[in-house]
């Protein structure tokens, strides 16, 4: 059984918040799309199959980069008029969450806590 991690996370101006490559941007408008976004990022490959095909060497990009959880739980909820709060339960490593955040908000998060859940 694969460890799971309970990641606090929380980002800042949601409503201004997105990826650098606009094809795989989150493109929502409130934290309850943003939880849909991550979770289905994380939950299927689609996603990280999107931005591979759009690298360089496509089967040179580590498979692991790629793993999914298809029991990845994730709740949104605005803090204050900018800030949301995102709680995500997974087994996925760090490494993983964070491209996928990079990819849908990019730089706009902050992990503030990780504990097993």
């Amino acid at each position: 059984m694969q460890m799971r991690n309970h990641y606090y996370l929380s980002i800042d101006d949601l409503a201004h918040a997105r990826g650098p490559v606009a094809e795989l941007a989150y493109d929502g408008v409130g934290p309850n799309d943003f939880a849909t976004a991550l979770r289905e990022a994380l939950q299927m490959p689609v996603l990280f199959e999107r931005w591979r095909a759009m690298q360089s060497a496509p089967d040179e990009v580590d498979p692991a980069l790629g793993a999914t959880d298809p029991a990845a739980t994730v709740h949104a909820t605005v803090d204050d008029v900018l800030r949301v709060d995102v709680d995500l339960v997974t087994s996925l490593p760090m490494s993983v969450v964070r491209h996928r955040m990079n990819l849908l908000i990019g730089a706009n998060w902050t992990l503030r806590d990780m504990r097993a859940a």
